[in-house]
């Protein structure tokens, strides 16, 4: 069953998603109401209609915390919010989508954390838990969640357009 499951998952987020020309070579733009830094300490607060944009990749946010203490593409973004909000266009323009409370955004791995009340959709489907992690680079995602609480998983069939 297990195996199952796994299968459409993978079939159901892979199908050769990257972006036209990598997001994740672009420049990260960050703009937001308030911005407090140290640099120093190398981290960075923005406050109030944070918007992160790097390609076709969006995330929305009350809140942004980047330590970028490890060096220059290692930073780790996290926002938060109620909810944050994800999206980009993959390769075909499939969008993908997401929201949860929080998300961490490890810059070095590609890869989101999605925490609380977290979901994902992409071509139709949704993937919703208590935490959600999501590879970028390769597509790929594991769900989990707590308290007695179960994964959900909707698969919308694709429909044919009669001519």
């Amino acid at each position: 069953m297990k195996t199952n499951l796994f299968a459409a998952l993978l079939i159901l987020f892979s199908a050769s998603t990257l972006a036209a020309k990598p997001d994740h070579q672009l420049p990260i733009s960050i703009n937001a109401d308030n911005t407090q830094a140290s640099i120093r300490d190398n981290t960075a607060v923005y406050v109030d209609n944070v918007e992160v944009r790097q390609g076709s990749l969006l995330i929305k946010a009350d809140r942004l915390e980047i330590n970028a203490s490890a060096g220059k593409g290692q930073e780790i973004f996290i926002f938060s919010g109620t909810p944050v909000t994800y999206s980009q266009l993959l390769d075909g323009e499939r969008p993908v989508t997401a929201q949860a409370n929080e998300i961490r955004y490890d810059i070095a791995s590609r890869t989101l954390t999605l925490t609380t009340d977290a979901e994902l959709t992409q071509s139709g489907s949704l993937v919703r838990g208590d935490i959600i992690r999501y590879n970028l680079e390769r597509q790929e995602l594991t769900a989990g969640s707590e308290q007695n609480r179960r994964v959900t998983t909707i698969f919308t069939p694709e429909t044919k357009e009669n001519p």
